[in-house]
């Protein structure tokens, strides 16, 4: 290694410390007892989101419409967490809203009237009109037996009687002047002839000879059109009589029922709209108790039946009773459906065939968080049919609509409800990531002036002394709820640790708690199986991490296995012209790992320029293949002030076969091609990722960790060398968070990571070479990278000019 070479690496080579982030067990030793008291119903504390936090406050307080909010963020950020803490201190500060209820439509049955009453209030008018219904089944048809009703009803048979009888003496009177008798038999008039003062029967009456018989049935006949005249206005008797008996009942049945109703009026005085129920009740329920309650045939129903059917008549159906103790509601629909959301008119089935009414009316979450808050998840509401656009319709009337969303697609039924709309006044939060609210912002308008609030929840939280200490607090307190071990502080750092890789950054802690949630989970199965003693410490927190890796580590290790049996080619030692091991990360469901991958590059005289060859075949995605082109203006920059760079070149990942993004590879694909152009080796211990500009600056890339450790366990299971390293871009140091594993080789001198900042220091890692600076006559020293590269170009540029001449 040449002294600038050696000089470099020192100047880049990072120390162990630079390779995780700094903490200490002091500051989660001071939450244990404030963790202790959590147990039971007391909320759970919350860390972070300070802008999202002054979003929700402001957009939960504003009561003008279209103030709604949409709460964006990953999920296991906290973000329902946090939301219905601060619902629940807003609602119980509120005033409970008024009840709901339906009830019958006596005039238009299909077309159901709604009824608000106060908060609390619904269950008393239930029970109020469920008493008036037993009374009504017990005070009929016992109240006709009372001795002043049965002494009108006599009155009214007897004056029917009387005229009856009257017209019937009228015609008797005559027929025996004509030696007839009259006589009444199953309710039937007929006549008989008398002989010697006795009525003969059909057979002596046929015994008669022709004369007599047929002067008696003339006799008869005209009997008859006596009779009939006589008997002429017996339906207007039969009319009045029944009409008069209809009237004694209707006003024994009022008489009978108007002390309930007075009781039931006075009970609620102070509802005009309940007043204004009593008064359609009072209007409908003689007939009603009539026609249901007095019945004359045998098969008469039982009082359970009674009851029941004028349950379906008068009881108000209320549709969702309130706490006046309670506050505002505060809902949560998981399962956003039509009807969930928005109620429904349910059926049930009698003899045979269904039937609806105003008392299978069933209410949705609306209905529920009618006067306080609902939470819905936007992704869940997005991939319901129908429900967005009649969600926007009920925010912008602010009325919620009762009704069959697919009857216009459907074969029309019978017998459907039309309910009466319920006012709405509601305050939505919606759950949901970035993609679905810029794409709902860019082409929904409505959702803009329905949604105007953003709680926008951070993915990441900055690591303060308070933040971590807060952050302890939260993993003792989920320890506690579940009845866990105490969590010790090792144990605690652990698994802030994890957050801080999971977070990608030495300063920024992951906000997805859940994700910690699940390795402390797992630790307390680590701790159960060693036999449940003692505190839950750092060891059951690595064992549960090496258990995962395990469970989904099956894919890395096969990658391994095929390098080391050389199915896949990578080398970590030794030297090799335009051949350079780049870093990847594969992210397959759970598994997650970095792998080395051979980057080559070859080069020719021609005009063709640098062939990406993962394009060429459509497997290289638009920002790989945007690294690639970078390439070629770095080279016209670099290399051609002074004459054309022409050149031929073709750059490849070898034995790749899926699709390939990113341009982190970028760096490593321009020393293979400086390497081709130079012929200068390049030492294939060291493994490199970055990205780079047309400027040659080193940028960073993502998935840094992962790269490292991948690179490292192939080094490790081929055996350390004490040279094997990485290359990676002094800006992403900041995103070390490494294993101890990693952190113990380099700290024994096993494993080396260097940081860079522009091509050419990484070009001087690999090549063991100086790069070379520009001189003032615009030449680079001849034996440097770019002095040599430089030739190389314009023998290239010559060999073609050479040609066209």
């Amino acid at each position: 290694m040449t002294k600038t070479a050696s000089s470099l690496a020192d100047q880049t080579r990072l120390g162990v410390d630079e390779l995780t982030s700094s903490l200490s067990t002091s500051l989660f030793s001071q939450n244990k007892k404030s963790a202790s008291n959590v147990k039971g119903n007391k909320p759970q504390s919350f860390v972070g989101h300070d802008r999202a936090k002054e979003a929700l406050e402001f957009g939960l307080s504003m009561s003008a419409i279209g103030f709604n909010v949409f709460a964006m963020g990953e999920h296991g950020t906290g973000r329902q967490t946090l939301i219905k803490q601060m619902l629940t201190a807003l609602a119980i500060e509120k005033t409970a809203p008024d009840e709901w209820c339906y009830t019958n439509n006596f005039d238009e049955s299909h077309i159901p009237l709604t009824l608000s009453v106060k908060p609390g209030e619904g269950k008393a008018l239930l029970s109020s009109m469920n008493k008036f219904i037993d009374g009504l089944i017990s005070l009929f048809p016992d109240v006709f037996d009372n001795p002043g009703y049965q002494r009108k009803k006599s009155a009214i048979d007897r004056e029917f009687n009387q005229k009856y009888d009257q017209a019937i003496s009228v015609v008797e009177e005559i027929a025996l002047k004509e030696n007839v008798v009259l006589f009444e038999e199953n309710g039937e008039v007929g006549f008989s002839p008398l002989v010697d003062g006795k009525p003969l029967s059909e057979k002596e009456l046929a015994n008669l000879d022709d004369t007599a018989r047929a002067s008696f049935y003339q006799v008869i006949t005209e009997l008859e059109i006596v009779l009939t005249e006589q008997l002429l206005e017996l339906p207007q008797w039969k009319r009045l009589s029944f009409e008069q008996l209809k009237k004694l009942k209707n006003a024994t049945a009022e008489q009978a029922i108007k002390p309930y109703l007075t009781e039931l009026e006075k009970e609620f005085s102070e509802n005009e709209g309940v007043l204004k129920y009593l008064g359609a009740v009072k209007n409908h329920v003689v007939e009603a108790v009539l026609e249901i309650l007095i019945s004359e045939s045998d098969d008469a129903p039982t009082d359970r039946e009674l009851r029941k059917l004028m349950v379906e008549r008068f009881l108000p159906n209320l549709l969702v009773p309130r706490d006046i103790k309670q506050g505002a509601p505060v809902v949560y629909e998981q399962n956003p459906t039509y009807q969930n959301l928005f109620g429904h008119n349910d059926f049930a089935s009698f003899q045979g065939s269904s039937y609806t009414s105003y008392r299978l009316i069933r209410p949705g979450a609306l209905h529920k968080a009618n006067g306080g808050y609902l939470l819905l998840d936007a992704e869940k509401v997005l991939s319901q049919p129908m429900i967005w656009s009649r969600l926007k319709l009920a925010l912008k009337t602010q009325q919620i609509t009762i009704e069959n969303p697919y009857s216009d697609y459907s074969q029309p039924s019978g017998y459907s409800l039309q309910p009466e709309k319920i006012p709405l006044q509601v305050k939505v939060v919606l759950l949901g990531d970035a993609e679905i609210y810029y794409t709902l912002q860019d082409y929904d308008q409505e959702f803009t002036e329905l949604f105007r609030v953003l709680a926008d929840f951070d993915r990441h939280l900055d690591k303060t002394d308070d933040n971590l200490t807060a952050f302890g607090q939260l993993i003792r307190q989920r320890a506690e709820q579940h009845n866990y071990p105490q969590v010790s502080d090792d144990a605690v750092l652990e698994l802030v640790r994890y957050a801080l890789r999971r977070g990608e950054h030495k300063h920024k802690v992951s906000a997805n708690i859940v994700q910690v949630n699940d390795l402390l989970d797992e630790a307390n199965y680590c701790w159960q199986k060693q036999g449940g003693k003692g505190s839950l410490t750092a060891e059951h927190i690595a064992l549960a991490q090496a258990a995962k890796k395990r469970r989904v580590g099956r894919l890395s290790e096969t990658w391994l296995s095929e390098i080391k049996e050389q199915q896949v080619l990578i080398h970590t030692e030794g030297e090799f012209i335009g051949k350079v091991n780049g870093l990847t990360v594969l992210e397959i469901g759970d598994s997650v790992f970095g792998t080395p991958a051979r980057i080559t590059a070859t080069v020719y005289a021609g005009s063709e320029g640098v062939t990406d060859i993962e394009r060429e075949v459509d497997l290289g995605k638009s920002i790989h293949s945007k690294g690639v082109l970078l390439l070629t203006g770095y080279l016209g920059h670099k290399y051609g002030q002074t004459f054309p760079v022409s050149i031929s070149a073709n750059i490849a990942i070898e034995q790749s076969y899926g699709h390939i993004d990113g341009d982190s590879a970028s760096m490593a694909e321009l020393c293979a091609l400086i390497s081709a152009i130079t012929l200068l080796p390049i030492d294939q211990s060291l493994a490199m990722t970055g990205s780079i500009n047309q400027h040659g600056e080193v940028q960073s890339i993502g998935g840094v960790n992962e790269k490292i450790e991948g690179f490292f366990q192939l080094c490790l299971d081929k055996g350390l060398t004490g040279k094997q390293g990485v290359i990676i871009p002094k800006t992403n140091v900041i995103n070390l968070m490494l294993n101890d594993e990693v952190m113990n080789a380099v700290s024994r001198g096993e494993f080396v990571i260097h940081a860079v900042e522009t091509i050419d220091q990484a070009l001087e890692l690999l090549m063991n070479v100086d790069a070379g600076k520009i001189s003032r006559t615009g030449r680079y020293p001849r034996k440097s990278i770019h002095g040599l590269a430089l030739d190389k170009l314009e023998n290239f540029a010559n060999i073609l000019n050479g040609d066209e001449e």
